[in-house]
């Protein structure tokens, strides 16, 4: 079996992923559940399309249940270090390029409750700037061999 991963999310993703389970599991299921059944009572199932994709939405939807349930279960909330470090949970301004972006650093999970974008800590850049304080230029390596340099211009807890 696969060693299954920390999920770190904010309280508000956190809750927002629970709340996306309870709707899956309650009212979405009995949806489904009732399309199932009226395209049943129809007949020759063999030839019915409506049957087809309600069965073919009932596996996607507990397959969505199941996920949720794994990444509930790992979950961490996460405290994002004070401002001006970089850190799981910051909210993190940088010149990459001459082009200012804001990003949050964090798991893609977190994206359900917030409108920035989302950069892995895993990943490269992500990787690259967890530690670093406003003000700090670090460079990472691009997948393609490219060093770049990014500068922290600001560094702040996501609310």
């Amino acid at each position: 079996m696969a060693e299954e991963k920390t999920i770190l999310l904010t309280q508000e993703a956190y809750d927002k992923l629970k709340q996306e389970l309870a709707y899956r599991e309650g009212e979405y299921r009995d949806e489904i559940t009732e399309r199932i059944a009226t395209a049943r009572a129809e007949g020759d199932l063999s030839e019915n399309g409506g049957y087809q994709a309600a069965r073919e939405e009932q596996g996607k939807n507990e397959g969505r249940i199941n996920e949720l349930i794994v990444k509930l279960r790992n979950t961490k909330i996460l405290e994002a270090p004070e401002a001006g470090t970089v850190g799981n949970g910051s909210v993190v301004t940088l010149d990459l390029a001459g082009n200012e972006m804001v990003y949050v650093l964090g798991s893609r999970d977190i994206a359900v409750a917030t409108e920035y974008d989302v950069i892995s800590p895993e990943s490269p850049i992500g990787a690259a700037i967890i530690g670093a304080k406003k003000g700090d230029t670090v460079s990472y390596k691009t997948p393609n061999g490219r060093e770049i340099s990014v500068t922290v211009k600001d560094s702040q807890p996501l609310s």
